[in-house]
């Protein structure tokens, strides 16, 4: 059966210990499922009965590329203009619960495993017509353009519709739940499910320029952070800069899976934003 860990809030009692995992880096933030408490909560112009943690976002020394939310929307609650940002494109992935989602005029109904591709400058709109909250994860990220690329259109699926990709000569135990074809030029991003089965791992540090931001949906293991090891588990979140060493191995019991964003198929900028030049 697949799960999908998302926060419930609450507070902490006035006798827990204070010391916790959470770890800030030049290199790696890991923010355990402990700091997703009600304190740290947000709520967004244009939203109702909306609440969020929001665990990326563009800033010096952290996230480059994207943000990214852990929605909370109550009965009733939603919004006829959810994106404020010309030019984003986003993604959304459902954990918990229902939501009633149209784009550009064409009506879905999400639940757990959902996934939808938002592309920039689409009308879209969000509402849980349900009696219960709904939780899901918002990526976004500005789309970049390429010349003589199409734009990529709105897509709407779920993760048990997609067969996942295992990594070659791991008998199964490392596989990717891909929703877009790596070589689709018109994607900017990818976010994939990556799935670990008990004694899988990332045999070697992946060293490379895409920046990640990985929530640990099931189970647990222990992650590789630049020079770090550190336990991960359901709740967690991992943000990881551009060329961060990363590698993992997933003891069990169960299988280990992580929401994964990556920006790719673009070239590196080498004037404005981000880079040297001028």
């Amino acid at each position: 059966m697949t799960t999908y860990y998302a926060p419930p809030g609450g507070l902490p009692p006035q006798s827990a210990l204070m010391t916790q995992r959470a770890v800030f880096t030049p290199a790696y933030a890991f923010i355990p499922k402990g700091c997703f408490s009600d304190i740290v909560t947000s709520a967004l112009p244009g939203w109702t009965n909306t609440r969020l943690w929001l665990i990326a976002r563009p800033m010096s020394g952290f996230s480059e590329t994207f943000s990214q939310y852990v929605m909370e929307v109550g009965p009733g609650g939603g919004s006829t203009a959810p994106e404020p940002e010309s030019g984003a494109e986003g993604v959304i992935f459902m954990t918990e619960g229902e939501i009633w989602l149209s784009i550009d005029g064409k009506e879905h109904d999400l639940g757990p495993g959902g996934y939808a591709y938002l592309p920039a400058g689409c009308v879209w709109q969000v509402r849980n017509a349900r009696s219960a909250p709904a939780r899901f994860h918002w990526v976004r990220k500005l789309y970049e353009a390429a010349p003589g690329v199409p734009a990529p259109e709105a897509f709407v699926t779920n993760e048990q519709n997609i067969a996942p990709n295992a990594m070659p000569e791991t008998q199964g135990k490392w596989a990717t739940t891909r929703f877009v074809e790596p070589d689709d030029l018109r994607h900017d991003m990818h976010v994939n499910i990556v799935t670990f089965q008990p004694g899988g791992l990332i045999p070697f540090e992946e060293t490379h320029v895409m920046e990640h931001g990985l929530y640990v949906l099931e189970g647990k293991a222990v992650y590789k952070l630049n020079q770090d090891w550190v336990e991960v588990e359901a709740g967690d979140f991992m943000w990881l800069r551009a060329f961060c060493p990363q590698a993992c191995y997933a003891a069990g019991p169960g299988r280990f899976r992580y929401l994964l964003y990556k920006d790719v198929n673009r070239h590196a900028k080498l004037r404005g934003t981000g880079a040297f030049g001028r």
